[in-house]
This record gives C-alpha cells, sequence and structure tokens, in this order.
C-alpha cells in the first residue's frame, strides 16, 4: 500500500475533545462492571478492559450498581464485596488505580422489603439507594419503597425512568415521584435511539424539564460500550445535560471519605 492510499484510507483518530466527552461528571454511579455476578462483565478482564474504554472518554471513579434481584440475582453485601475485591486486584495487578465503589441495583421487590427492614441496604456515597422496576409492569409498592427507604435516612434514586414504557403516556408520574423525594437518574444511552424513539423522546422531554439529577452509562456489555463511545462522537453532551441539575460531581467528595471503597450501610 503506498504513502497516497494510506493518506487517504486511514480513519480519523477521535479529538482529546471527543475522547473525554463525558469528563464533565467525572463519576459513573450506575453500570454492572463488577466481574461474574449479574447480567454484566462475565470477568475481570472485561471488566478492566470496559473500565479503560471509560476512561477515555473522561470517566474517572466508578461506583458498581449490580443487580439485586430475588430469585435472579440475589446477590448481597457479601457476594458484591467479593467480586469488588476481585475487580480492584485485576486492576492493581495492571498498574491501575481507578477508585472502585461498591453498591447496588436494587429491584423492587420482596427482597428489597426484607433488606429495608434489615436495613442492609447497598448505599451509594452520599447516603443514595438506586432503585428500579420491571419494564414488563409498573410497581405498585414504588412511593411506598421511596418512604421506607427514607424513613431510613437515605435518599432514592430511580434508575433509569425514561425506560419504563407504562409511563410514557402520563408525564405526570414522574413529576409525582420528584415530588416524593426521589431523585431520578438518566442512562446516557437514552440520548441515542438506542433504547428506541419513544424511550429518547421521554428522555429529552425529562432533560429539558430540569428532572434528572444523576446520569449513568448502565454499562453490561461490549454493544453499550460501542454505543456510548458513538453517543461521545456525534452528540454534545454536556450541553445536552445542562438543562437539568446533574450531580455526578457531587458523588467525588463522599466517594472519597467512604472508608475502603466499600459497600455503605
Amino acid at each position: 500500500m503506498n504513502f497516497f492510499t494510506n493518506l487517504f484510507t486511514h480513519k480519523k483518530s477521535p479529538s482529546v475533545r471527543t475522547l473525554a466527552q463525558l469528563e464533565f461528571l467525572e463519576v459513573d454511579m450506575h453500570n454492572h462492571l463488577l466481574p461474574g455476578i449479574d447480567d454484566g462483565s462475565i470477568s475481570v478482564k472485561n471488566s478492566i478492559n470496559y473500565i479503560q474504554d471509560l476512561q477515555k472518554l473522561g470517566l474517572k471513579k466508578f461506583i458498581c450498581t449490580p443487580h439485586i434481584m430475588a430469585g435472579v440475582h440475589p446477590n448481597t453485601k457479601s457476594t458484591i464485596e467479593a467480586a469488588q475485591t476481585a475487580l480492584i486486584s485485576g486492576l492493581k495487578d495492571t498498574g491501575n488505580d481507578t477508585p472502585i465503589f461498591a453498591a447496588a441495583e436494587h429491584m423492587i421487590d420482596d427482597g428489597l422489603t426484607s433488606l429495608i427492614q434489615q436495613d442492609q441496604l447497598c448505599i451509594i456515597p452520599g447516603g443514595y439507594v438506586l432503585i428500579e422496576m420491571s419494564y414488563l409492569s409498573e410497581s405498585k409498592a414504588l412511593f411506598h419503597t421511596i418512604r421506607d427507604i427514607q424513613k431510613l435516612g437515605y435518599k432514592p434514586i430511580l434508575a433509569h425512568p425514561e425506560r419504563y414504557n407504562y409511563y410514557h403516556s402520563n408525564f405526570n408520574i414522574y413529576k409525582q415521584i420528584k415530588d416524593a423525594g426521589c431523585l431520578l437518574q438518566l442512562n446516557l444511552l437514552s440520548l441515542s435511539r438506542y433504547y428506541g424513539v419513544d424511550t429518547k423522546a421521554i428522555a429529552m422531554t425529562l432533560l429539558k424539564s430540569g428532572m434528572y439529577d444523576f446520569a449513568g452509562t448502565d454499562l453490561h456489555h461490549e454493544r453499550h460500550l460501542e454505543a456510548l463511545q458513538k453517543i461521545a462522537e456525534k452528540y454534545p453532551v454536556r450541553e445536552m445535560l445542562k438543562t437539568s441539575p446533574i450531580l455526578n460531581q457531587s458523588l467525588a467528595d463522599h466517594f472519597n471519605n467512604s472508608k475502603s471503597q466499600g459497600i455503605a450501610g
């Protein structure tokens, strides 16, 4: 291949600005990077590769939130801490000292009720609890769960509200959730059509209404990573999120003060 062929066929390298598109967030507070304990990363090696690629996008610290879901992903503080220890050890072996904190994404189910009763929730630095619902049907226990978490002194965050299709025709429900004191977390993939046109439309409406409090990658696998990279290349992410008071950076100080980057609560 001669000089001119190389000149006109070589792909343009992404600019530093593009690679660091997510730097303003600093902390990824929702992901499935802990290896081998849910439907996310399958190995320490996978997790390290994902983290290295997310760092190229500008993210610096990671709050890992594996599923706790009765009968599907029956994780406990013990299983989560073991996976966190394995990941931190693997990172150190590669000379990577990326801060890794472990929390969880709690499905609203009978198992969560038990964890609340025992005060055994996995807490995000700053006293936050990440919760989710089924994509198939609304949880009638949502507002009750919000109150019970608040009674323990924690602040609930509802993961990816834009993905609950049963709310798309009732925008007022999002206001009710916010009025109940529950914060909202955007999946960055929802900025594109990754989850569909309707999900993107709701996400944009919530953003423009100033209703999101946090943003996360919710990264599970390679397809998510590739989609995030495309979003960083094509979308002015920081500008898009300016209409909502995104609090990710505020987690950094709490993160630094958390003992041994372990599970709080």
